[in-house]
C-alpha cells in the first residue's frame, strides 16, 4: 500500500506515518490508513473520485461511501458541521457491565476526592476492574470530559479496591446521563490552533507527583487532549505548571507540523494559555534561573521555541482555564462550562451548543 501510494504521487507525512498527502497546486487529496482501512478526503470531489478509480485498478476494495462509522467512532456530517461521538459503544459498555438501569449523575467524579494505593478498602477482581477501565479509555477518544477521571483511576489497576470500583461506576453513571455526548466541529472563517495547559500540585498522595493536563482547540472544538501524571516531583506550583506547559508545547509543535502538511500552516505563534504567571515568566526570563536551578534542562526548550515564534505562553485567569478539568475533579457548574468550551455537547442539542 505504501509503495503504491508513493507511486501515485502521494507524500508520507513525517509527523504521522499513517497520513499521506497529494498536492495539486492549492488542492489536496488526503489518505489516512489504519491496517487495511482507508479514510479519504480532499478539497475537490473529482480528485477523490480519481483516486478511488486508481485504487480499484490495483486492489480489491469496497467503497463504503461517506464516513459514518469507523472503529467505534460515529461521525455525523452535515453542511459546515461534523459531530463525532461513541454512543453505540457507550451503550455496549453499560450493557456489558450490567449498568443499563443505573441512576445518572452530573459529573464523572466528585470534587476533592483523594485516592490512595493502600486505602484499606476491600479488594475487588482486578480483571473486572481492568476491563472496565480499558473500555472507558477507548471511550475517551471522543469524550474529553471523562479523560481525567479515567486517567486517574487507571493508576490503580494493580491494586483495585471497592473504592476505586465505585468511582469507576460513577463514571459509568455519568455516561448513562450523557450517552449521546460528543464533540462538535463547525466551519469557521479562520481556523486557529489554540492550546490550554494546566496542572495541579502534588495531587498524587502516594508519590506527591502532579498531574499534567492540556487540550488544543482548532476552530470550534477540541482535537487533542491529555491528562497524565508527571514524571518528576515538582517542588512548587510554578514548577508543576512549567512542566505541564513543556508537555503542551511538544504537542503544539507536532500539531503545527501536521497542519502544515494539510495546507493549514499556522503562520502566527500558537498561543498556549497558562493560569500561572510565574511559570510564564520562567519560560521567557533567564533572570529566574536562581530559583529554578533544580529544573531539568529539557524543560527550558520552551524559551527557544518562543524565540523562534512557534509557541507563545499566554496568561489566562483560572476561571477561563479549559484544561482545569484534566487535572482535577470540578464542581458541576465549572465542569459544564469547561466541557462546553471544548465543543462537548449532546447530539440532540448540537444545533445550540
Amino acid at each position: 500500500m505504501n509503495d503504491h501510494l508513493l507511486s501515485l504521487g502521494f507524500v508520507k507525512s513525517l509527523s504521522e506515518s499513517t497520513l499521506y498527502i497529494k498536492k495539486n497546486g492549492a488542492d489536496l487529496t488526503i489518505v489516512s490508513i489504519y491496517v487495511d482501512d482507508l479514510l479519504i478526503t480532499g478539497s475537490k470531489q473529482e480528485l477523490i473520485d480519481c483516486f478511488k478509480a486508481e485504487m480499484f485498478k490495483e486492489f480489491e476494495m469496497t467503497d463504503l461511501g461517506l464516513m459514518s462509522y469507523f472503529l467505534g467512532l460515529e461521525v455525523r456530517q452535515r453542511k459546515n458541521e461534523i459531530f463525532i461521538n461513541q454512543s453505540k459503544y457507550a451503550k455496549e459498555i453499560l450493557k456489558k457491565f450490567h449498568m443499563e438501569g443505573c441512576k445518572p449523575v452530573d459529573t464523572p467524579m466528585q470534587p476533592r476526592v483523594k485516592f490512595y494505593k493502600d486505602d484499606g478498602a476491600v479488594k475487588v477482581n482486578e480483571n473486572h476492574y481492568r476491563s472496565l477501565l480499558g473500555c472507558l479509555m477507548y471511550l475517551s477518544a471522543s469524550r474529553p470530559d471523562i479523560m481525567h477521571a479515567v486517567g486517574l483511576l487507571s493508576r490503580f489497576m494493580h491494586c483495585a479496591s471497592e473504592e476505586y470500583l465505585q468511582a469507576a461506576k460513577r463514571v459509568m453513571r455519568y455516561i448513562k446521563g450523557t450517552i449521546d455526548f460528543g464533540v462538535k466541529y463547525v466551519c469557521c472563517p479562520n481556523f486557529k490552533l489554540v492550546g490550554f495547559s494546566d496542572s495541579d500540585w502534588a495531587g498524587s498522595v502516594d508519590d506527591m507527583k502532579s498531574t499534567t493536563g492540556f487540550c488544543f482547540n482548532f476552530g470550534s472544538g477540541a482535537i487533542n487532549w491529555c491528562s497524565r501524571k508527571q514524571e518528576i516531583i515538582a517542588q512548587s506550583t510554578a514548577e508543576a505548571e512549567f512542566v505541564a506547559a513543556a508537555a503542551a508545547t511538544n504537542h503544539a509543535l507536532w500539531l503545527r507540523k501536521i497542519l502544515k502538511d494539510l495546507n493549514e500552516e499556522q503562520v502566527e505563534p500558537t498561543s498556549i494559555f497558562v493560569d500561572n504567571q510565574v511559570a510564564i515568566s520562567i519560560s521567557s526570563n533567564p533572570v529566574f534561573h536562581g530559583k529554578t536551578k533544580h529544573f531539568k534542562i529539557k524543560f527550558y526548550f520552551i524559551r527557544e521555541i518562543q524565540k523562534e515564534g512557534e509557541v507563545l505562553l499566554v496568561y489566562c485567569r483560572a476561571e477561563d482555564q479549559i484544561a482545569d478539568g484534566f487535572t482535577k475533579a470540578l464542581p458541576k457548574a465549572k465542569f459544564a462550562d469547561s466541557t462546553n468550551k471544548m465543543g462537548v455537547c449532546s447530539i440532540k442539542d448540537k444545533e445550540e451548543c
